[in-house]
């Protein structure tokens, strides 16, 4: 049986947020979410991040690690793992089925969301897990994720505007939302937030007589931020580390993540060294953001750069770690969900002489690209090009076929590709889709 077969009864339910009917369904099974110690990462930006810095070094200290994720971008076993390795199609079904044959006919029936995280708590107790890394779906209150009691950290990495929809129109009504995954007694780690949303955290965890921990960004030890140095919270001890995944905004959550290892560090975890921290901060991988890979056309291959981006927060850091390339010309190729904050993201990535190359989210409620394209032209008049098209082939094959760029890779190709770069971005569905291709 596939996953999807199983999933999609489930579909219709859309979200719908609230833990009374995980809980039910978590009991049903014998409460597997007791049975695991947890770390709890929410934010709205950077937690996969921090989850896969987590995992990865967590894995390499030699700790049996679950990792829970979401979305995925290519295959549903994305969202499971353990030991740095996703979940295989044949356990997801099994563990999917046994949550299936849980759900009493007589309650209402869970989510979509909540039948998967119900499995994934269920593989975890059935792999007889040391740890699990645990990130929030959406919010933190009332998500599915959210029936800890008492988990070894809270994490929460970011606060902005997103999904306003569902946790509030206001960066502070956001903050309280994902300020209840904090739990009575359990260390915090909070990201570098503002300050409304920052006193809404620390107020709670106050509130519950928990000890917060607000770790410093690590520094930058090279220009491209591939090595950082940071320092303990705990102490004036530093550690140098490579980072493995891009952008300037890997410092922060590099950092929170290093926090949560030695806040488990001092709870008795004893086996997460300064040089397994390393190995698994230099091993970490995290698909689709910020992620370099390639696209062939005409049998030439050329580098391009994935990212989902897909709200304000996100775009600026990409724009950031653009700039820090030195491009000589940068070429967008985006699609965006209907429901995102278009103008926004469009504010924080676009500058003159850019190029813009839009399309539709395939199989989603996306964005017109015309009404994006008049969008863009009014916030950036200075724009080198922009242009819709149908989909995301003819989108690419126009980004890589202007004349300089192919001038430039038959004739330079020794020389940094970067200074003719090309970035897909907009949607994590879109980055899903491409690289399903």
């Amino acid at each position: 049986m596939e996953i999807d077969a199983i999933l999609k009864p489930f579909q219709r339910f859309g979200v719908h947020l609230g833990c009374d009917r995980i809980h039910k369904l978590l009991q049903n099974l014998d409460n597997p979410h007791l049975q695991v110690p947890v770390i709890h990462v929410a934010g709205t930006n950077g937690k996969g991040s921090v989850c896969a810095y987590l995992s990865s070094v967590l894995t390499q200290a030699g700790y049996r690690t679950g990792r829970y994720t979401s979305p995925h971008l290519v295959n549903w076993t994305e969202r499971i793992s353990f030991n740095e390795q996703q979940i295989t199609t044949e356990d997801f079904c099994q563990v999917l089925l046994q949550v299936q044959n849980a759900i009493s006919p007589n309650e209402e029936s869970p989510t979509q969301f909540e039948v998967i995280t119900a499995a994934a708590w269920l593989y975890f107790a059935q792999q007889k897990v040391d740890i699990v890394v645990m990130e929030v779906g959406l919010g933190g209150r009332l998500d599915a994720t959210n029936v800890c009691p008492q988990p070894l950290v809270s994490v929460i990495t970011s606060i902005s505007r997103e999904h306003w929809q569902q946790l509030g129109s206001t960066v502070t009504e956001i903050a309280g939302e994902k300020a209840g995954i904090i739990k009575p007694g359990c260390p915090v780690v909070m990201g570098q937030l503002p300050p409304d949303a920052a006193e809404v955290v620390q107020t709670r965890a106050k509130e519950l007589n928990c000890r917060i921990f607000i770790p410093k960004p690590a520094h930058k030890l090279d220009h491209l931020v591939t090595t950082a140095e940071y320092q303990s919270i705990f102490s004036q001890k530093t550690i140098k580390y490579p980072l493995a995944l891009a952008g300037q905004i890997q410092l922060a959550n590099s950092a929170l993540a290093l926090a949560t290892l030695e806040i488990l560090q001092n709870q008795g975890w004893e086996k997460i060294t300064e040089a397994g921290i390393i190995q698994g901060m230099g091993k970490t991988k995290w698909l689709g953001r910020m992620q370099w890979t390639s696209y062939t056309i005409n049998e030439t291959t050329y580098r391009i750069l994935i990212d989902g981006a897909h709200n304000p927060a996100a775009a600026k850091a990409l724009r950031e770690y653009v700039d820090s390339l030195n491009t000589k010309s940068v070429s967008w190729v985006m699609g965006m969900l209907s429901t995102k904050e278009h103008d926004k993201v469009f504010e924080e990535l676009l500058r003159p002489h850019d190029s813009l190359y839009l399309l539709p989210v395939p199989d989603h409620s996306s964005a017109k690209p015309d009404e994006l394209a008049a969008l863009a032209k009014k916030i950036c008049p200075q724009l080198n090009f922009c242009q819709t098209y149908s989909d995301l082939n003819l989108a690419l094959d126009a980004a890589f076929s202007v004349p300089e760029l192919d001038y430039f890779i038959s004739n330079n190709s020794d020389i940094d590709k970067t200074k003719y770069l090309v970035i897909l971005c907009g949607s994590l569905y879109l980055i899903g889709y491409f690289l399903s291709k």
